[in-house]
């Protein structure tokens, strides 16, 4: 891996991990097309530049946290489907899911589901969220754990099936992204077993404060966005995407 590299793939993490795009599937096909081997340090490396962009969401709205403690309830609630599911299944999805193919597949299907699911809602009457609906909301989370299908796509859609807003939407799938992401990066890190070379705690650095910079204005950028645009458009990326990077990485190799 070289500087270079670590910048590109903080970047794609930054920018994609709070659209509904899958930031793990756009990581996945970027190390490919970039001829990184599936290392033990490359899996360092996307778990860490992981908690970059989580930095971001939590220095944006981190008052909004202390001053309304229900926040944490609904959150805490939301998460207990996917660190139950997460424990069981986080083995198998890493063995037979994490690869180009999978990848393109769930980001197509995915593309399509998007563009559907957001016809749909936009005509649907807006409702108060229980708990027992936050809790089916990290249910729909769980839907993430296959790589290209996006936790922001999952979490944002079940809120508006739900009967959320937009706007209530889109800011839960922010905010839950931190404990489900810290707790999946904490718990991945366990698991490893592995020296780092003074080198790679500088791609590291690199790769962790690109996630950050580029994840604070990919989220800000974002919520200005949807004030006057819907999804529609990340349904559009992301079929066309998964065609073209099938086409030219899968298909030619």
């Amino acid at each position: 891996m070289t500087f270079f590299d670590s910048l590109i793939l903080g970047f794609v993490e930054g920018i994609t991990e709070f659209l509904p795009v899958s930031s793990t599937g756009h990581l996945i096909l970027a190390s490919n097309a970039l001829g990184l081997p599936n290392s033990e340090f490359l899996k360092i490396f996307e778990i860490v530049i992981q908690t970059g962009a989580i930095l971001a969401v939590i220095f944006i709205y981190w008052k909004e946290l202390l001053q309304d403690r229900t926040y944490l309830i609904k959150l805490a609630v939301a998460f207990v489907p996917t660190g139950i599911l997460g424990l069981l299944f986080h083995k198998i999805v890493k063995q037979y899911l994490f690869n180009p193919p999978v990848v393109c597949g769930a980001l197509f299907l995915g593309g399509i589901v998007l563009l559907f699911l957001e016809k749909l809602t936009s005509r649907m009457k807006v409702r108060e969220i229980t708990y027992t609906n936050y809790f089916f909301l990290g249910v729909f989370q769980c839907l993430a754990f296959i790589p290209g299908v996006s936790r922001s796509a999952a979490t944002i859609l079940g809120a508006r099936l739900l009967g959320a807003t937009r706007e209530e939407a889109v800011k839960f799938s922010f905010l839950l992204a931190i404990p489900t992401i810290l707790s999946a990066s904490g718990y991945s890190l366990l698991k490893v077993s592995y020296t780092l070379s003074s080198t790679e705690y500088i791609h590291l650095a690199v790769g962790l404060v690109s996630a950050f910079v580029f994840g604070f204005l990919s989220v800000k950028v974002f919520l200005k966005w949807l004030d006057h645009r819907t999804f529609i458009a990340c349904g559009i990326y992301r079929i066309l995407f998964a065609l073209m990077y099938y086409l030219v990485f899968i298909r030619t190799a």
